[in-house]
C-alpha cells in the first residue's frame, strides 16, 4: 500500500504539540511500518537465496562429498599395503569408519560404503545407527520426561524426531486439556466471587472490551462503504469486492493500521480525523497497534528461525534480510577452502612418508580425545 495512506498525526492537524498517547500513536505506526518491511525483505531476499543456493552451494557440497568418498576409499586401498604397523593399521581403519559413517548420514543408500564400513568397524552401520538412535532416545526421554516408548521401529534419526514431535504434541493435547478444565474452574469462580474482582482486572477487561469495540467499528463504517452489493456499477462492484476481501482479511487479522490505511484510502476519513481522536480512543487504537506489532516482531523471528534451520546455520537471531548474499559468499568461500584442503589431503595419501606423519598426529588426537571423555566429572 502507498504511504500516502500511513496515518501519522502531524502537530499542524493536532492544534497543538502532540499528546503523549499521539506520540505513542506515531511510534507504533511507525514501527509497525518498519516490521511490515522487515518481514516484506526476508519473504523476498530468502526466495533469491534459496536460488542461489541452490546454483552455488549444491554443486560444491555434492564436490565436496565426491571428494571425501574417493579419501574413505583411498583409506581402505592403503590398508592392502604391507609398509604399515599395528597402530597405524588401526589409526587407519578407525578414520575409514568415521569417514564412512559421516557419509552414510547424508547417503544412507550408499552400499559400497556400507560394506566398506562393514569391514572395518565391529558392527554393520545399520546395527550401530541403531544403537545409536536408541542411546539418544534415552537421553531424549531424560530430558523432556516423555515415555518415547519401547525400541521397536526406531532406527533413524527421523524416527526418533517423529516419535518426539508426536510425544510433545500429545503432552501438549494434555496440558491444553488440562488449562481448559483450570479455566474452567477459575471461570466459576470468578463468577462466583466476580464482586470480589480487583478494580485493576476490571479496568484491564474494559479496556480490552473497548479496544475490540473500536475495530469493530472500523470494520462496520468500511463494510458498509464497500459493500459490493450495493453497488450497480460492474467495475466499481469489482473494485470494491477486492477492497471488501482486504477489509476481511485485515479485521480478522487483528490489523487496525490496515483498517485505518483503507479508511484514508477510500477517503472514509482524512489525516485530521486521526488527529482529533479523543485520548481514550487512541489508548484503545494504540492497545490494538502494539499487539499488532508484537505478533508482527514474532512473526519476524519465526521466518528468521526457519530460515536458519532450512539451510543449516547456527541459531541465533538479528540477522539483516539484505545481508543474506554475504552469508552465502561466505559460506561458499568455506566450502572452497574445505574442498581445497580435502583434496590436499587426498593427495597426501599418495606419499608413504607424509601420510605415516599424519597418521603419527591423527594417533596423538585419538588419545587426546579419550583422555577427555574419561577425564573424570566434577
Amino acid at each position: 500500500m502507498s504511504r500516502n495512506y500511513v496515518p501519522q498525526i502531524s502537530a499542524e492537524r493536532a492544534g497543538a504539540a502532540l499528546t503523549p498517547p499521539q506520540k505513542r500513536f506515531n511510534t507504533l505506526i511507525r514501527q509497525i511500518e518498519q516490521a511490515r518491511q522487515l518481514l516484506g525483505a526476508w519473504h523476498e531476499n530468502i526466495a533469491s537465496y534459496r536460488l542461489a543456493h541452490t546454483q552455488v552451494v549444491l554443486p560444491l557440497e555434492a564436490e565436496l562429498t565426491a571428494v571425501r568418498r574417493q579419501w574413505v576409499f583411498t583409506l581402505d586401498r592403503l590398508l592392502e599395503q604391507r609398509n604399515w604397523t599395528k597402530a597405524e593399521r588401526s589409526t587407519l581403519r578407525e578414520l575409514a569408519c568415521d569417514g564412512a559413517s559421516a557419509l552414510l548420514t547424508m547417503r544412507e543408500d550408499d552400499a559400497e560404503l556400507k560394506a566398506l564400513f562393514a569391514k572395518h568397524a565391529e558392527v554393520d552401520f545399520d546395527t550401530e545407527r541403531r544403537e545409536a538412535v536408541r542411546a539418544m532416545k534415552d537421553l531424549a526421554e531424560a530430558m523432556t520426561g516423555l515415555d518415547l516408548g519401547d525400541d521397536d521401529g526406531l532406527h533413524t534419526d527421523d524416527d526418533l524426531f517423529e516419535r518426539l514431535q508426536q510425544g510433545m504434541k500429545e503432552r501438549a493435547a494434555a496440558d491444553e486439556d488440562e488449562a481448559a478444565e483450570d479455566a474452567e474452574e477459575a471461570d466459576l469462580n470468578a463468577k462466583a466471587a466476580g464482586r470480589h474482582r480487583s478494580a485493576a482486572q476490571k479496568r484491564r477487561e474494559a479496556e480490552a472490551q473497548q479496544a475490540s469495540q473500536s475495530m469493530r467499528e472500523i470494520f462496520r463504517k468500511l463494510a458498509s462503504a464497500l459493500h459490493p452489493d450495493r453497488e450497480t456499477d460492474e467495475g466499481k462492484r469489482k473494485e470494491k469486492t477486492v477492497l471488501m476481501q482486504r477489509v476481511n482479511q485485515a479485521y480478522a487479522a487483528s490489523d487496525l493500521l490496515a483498517l485505518l490505511e483503507l479508511q484514508l484510502q477510500i477517503e472514509q476519513i482524512d489525516a485530521s480525523h486521526i488527529a482529533s481522536a479523543s485520548a481514550q480512543r487512541l489508548k484503545h487504537y494504540n492497545k490494538v497497534l502494539s499487539e499488532q506489532l508484537a505478533e508482527l516482531r514474532a512473526e519476524v523471528d519465526h521466518v528468521e528461525m526457519q530460515f536458519r534451520f532450512e539451510f543449516g546455520l547456527e541459531p541465533g537471531w538479528g540477522l539483516k534480510p539484505g545481508k543474506l548474499g554475504s552469508v552465502l559468499d561466505q559460506h561458499s568461500r568455506e566450502l572452497r577452502a574445505e574442498l581445497s584442503q580435502q583434496q590436499r589431503d587426498l593427495r597426501m595419501l599418495s606419499d608413504t612418508a607424509a601420510t605415516k606423519r599424519w597418521l603419527k598426529r591423527e594417533r596423538q588426537l585419538m588419545r587426546e580425545e579419550d583422555e577427555f571423555f574419561d577425564f573424570p566429572p566434577f
